[in-house]
């Protein structure tokens, strides 16, 4: 089908009803399938929306999503069933009609999240993080990205102190270490264009200097740090304990999210096999955010 570059023959607009566990991969696989935006954190349920370019083999299209949907429910059985349409929309920016979901937010009562296109006002007490996600996760609104953030507020530094912040998506992590003092902090994401998002996202709240952004995968890191945060998933989070721990500097604190609350005993677990104690957890819905500290002695 030839289109001219005058126009545009609109949009699929795919909607799925689904335990919110597979959002994150059903994510990836409708940006490969084409998508260009996708939200997940605005509906106050588990429904999750993508934008395709139209195109013509609809049947196609909803066979090969009801087949990855089925794939995983075999990893996920937690997904019993889903609710899957396609409809036709009119030609519109994608890339600013979707904004009508990501509305300024007061995550924690220190700390509001306005869009990048959102005008800076006075919201009179706290930080205030500019947030352009672009396919990035994190603007705040997430449960498992509110409770790092929430986290990161419960512990209290004195002195000089590093942050390392494990797939860093969107950034928004990293700003709010920069924000709360953390003197060095590190940002890395194995996903090219994660770090191309989260450098604009870092150069937007003017902190630039004060982050380093690196797509070098955190076995290669030997420094020590005083934080980690890595709002990651369970299969990721436990490949990298042995490395959260030996980043991590005796007497520190990580802060895991990405992860369901059945999945806590399970994470418990692997940390301790690290030296990691003192645990504190967070809830929100099924997601859980677990605060540990690394033994003194390393």
């Amino acid at each position: 089908m030839n289109i001219s570059t005058s126009e545009h023959p609109g949009w699929i607009e795919i909607s799925i009803h689904v335990y919110s566990v597979a959002h994150e991969g059903l994510s990836a696989f409708l940006f490969d399938l084409g998508c260009k935006g996708i939200v997940s954190e605005a509906f106050g349920d588990s429904t999750l929306k993508a934008y395709l370019p139209f195109r013509k083999d609809l049947e196609e299209i909803r066979s090969r999503i009801d087949l990855f949907l089925e794939n995983l429910k075999e990893i996920f059985p937690e997904i019993r069933s889903f609710k899957l349409s396609l409809n036709r929309i009119e030609d519109q920016d994608w890339g600013l009609s979707w904004r009508r979901f990501f509305r300024p937010d007061r995550v924690t009562p220190r700390l509001m999240v306005i869009p990048a296109w959102e005008p800076v006002r006075d919201y009179n007490e706290g930080h205030v993080i500019r947030i352009d996600p672009g396919p990035a996760f994190g603007t705040g609104q997430h449960p498992t990205t509110r409770m790092c953030l929430e986290a990161m507020e419960k512990l209290r530094f004195h002195g000089s102190w590093s942050m390392l912040d494990v797939g860093t998506g969107s950034g928004i992590l990293a700003i709010y270490g920069a924000m709360l003092g953390a003197g060095r902090i590190a940002a890395i994401d194995i996903d090219p264009e994660a770090i191309r998002w989260a450098k604009k996202n870092i150069e937007l709240n003017g902190l630039l200097e004060g982050i380093e952004l690196s797509s070098r995968p955190l076995a290669e890191w030997v420094d020590g740090f005083s934080i980690i945060t890595a709002n990651l998933i369970l299969g990721t989070i436990l490949d990298l304990c042995l490395h959260f721990a030996h980043v991590l500097n005796p007497a520190g604190h990580i802060i895991l999210s990405g992860i369901l609350t059945d999945q806590v005993k399970e994470v418990e677990e692997a940390l301790a096999e690290y030296g990691f104690h003192e645990n504190q957890f967070l809830f929100q819905k099924e997601w859980a955010c677990i605060i540990s500290r690394k033994a003194d002695n390393g």
